[in-house]
């Protein structure tokens, strides 16, 4: 595959994250831990760290909470500059960690967030993809309102319009939207994407599309059934590529973690990880960003997934949204280094 310049654009919303220490419940926590993140502001910053030219895009609003959440994508070399201000609030998520068999459990406040009361207005797409490569954005986005949908369509139409590639991450939120809704939205905005990135169970939410023989709540996991979710996608909305992310849930603490992509010729799998999870959330959008990352750097479509695979392995094994971890970390796990061993 050819490698390829340019800047990548994210667009979503960045959110106030409040967590209690450690594994407290929310009913018996004294104080919460105070972060940022979201879909695609993990994402660029992922990419940042991997040393590419990355923006994010979104609104906050002018005061200093705003200015807390742009200061921490500038701390990881994030290009803010596209950011518009404005809105009066910054939209929150609660964090309880589950632990052994208990799941972890997230409670939003994101109504009438300066992104979600956005206006087409705020945003010239035109100007920002000007010297930019790619374009992502997840099913997050459209799902904050009708506004924001139709600003996500007027995104991917100019992007393609200007020649980039554009992914998007399916990413399925029953507390945002119903099944209904984001079938019916997702299926207007899947035609301006190239590469379409999913978990185990967005197909089917989203489309409808069940993998055969598997059970995510057993965590039974079938090859060859995502191998027909994957072709079942690409058939239906010709995409170029379509990765999917297989998580076998052994508990809230231990996951095997693996993944297929399909490019309408080939069906690849990576190997797999058993991982013993410190922060799971954030894990997809570290999958996703290390498949744009090998997409641009024109690595082989194994190598692509083999590197989005332990990148998002090592996302699990660190607190907070962001996947802090440099493209030699990755390479050293992908290449077979996975013995946790001190390194001196």
């Amino acid at each position: 595959m050819e490698k390829k310049s340019g800047k990548v654009i994210t667009f979503g919303e960045i959110m106030l994250r409040l967590a209690p220490e450690g594994y407290y419940r929310f009913v018996q926590a004294p104080r919460f831990g105070v972060t940022y993140g979201g879909g695609e502001a993990n994402v660029a910053i992922a990419l940042a760290n991997f040393g590419m030219d990355v923006a994010f895009v979104t609104k906050l609003p002018t005061h200093e909470i705003g200015q807390a959440a742009v200061n921490t994508l500038r701390q990881f070399g994030v290009d803010t500059s596209k950011i518009v201000r404005g809105g009066s609030r910054v939209g929150i998520y609660f964090l309880e960690k589950g632990a052994s068999q208990r799941p972890s459990k997230v409670i939003y406040d994101r109504a009438g967030s300066a992104i979600a009361t956005a206006l087409p207005t705020d945003f010239d797409w035109n100007a920002i993809f000007a010297g930019a490569a790619w374009f992502h954005f997840t099913g997050i986005t459209p799902a904050l309102g009708d506004t924001m949908a139709a600003i996500c369509l007027e995104a991917c139409k100019t992007a393609k319009a200007k020649g980039l590639q554009v992914s998007c991450d399916l990413n399925y939120r029953k507390n945002l939207w119903s099944r209904e809704k984001a079938g019916v939205v997702m299926e207007q905005l899947m035609p301006f994407v190239d590469l379409c990135i999913a978990n185990e169970e967005d197909a089917a939410d989203v489309f409808g599309i069940h993998a055969k023989n598997s059970d995510i709540g057993s965590g039974k996991i079938s090859h060859e059934g995502y191998q027909e979710v994957t072709k079942a996608l690409m058939d239906r909305f010709g995409f170029k590529q379509t990765a999917i992310t297989l998580r076998e849930s052994l508990s809230a603490n231990d996951n095997n973690w693996a993944a297929i992509l399909y490019d309408g010729r080939e069906y690849v799998f990576s190997k797999k990880y058993a991982v013993h999870i410190v922060d799971r959330v954030g894990g997809g959008d570290s999958f996703g960003a290390g498949l744009i990352y090998g997409c641009l750097q024109g690595l082989s479509p194994q190598e692509t997934l083999e590197f989005a695979v332990a990148a998002s392995c090592l996302k699990h094994s660190i607190e907070g949204d962001f996947n802090l971890i440099s493209v030699d970390e990755v390479k050293k796990l992908a290449g077979g280094d996975a013995s946790g061993r001190v390194q001196r």
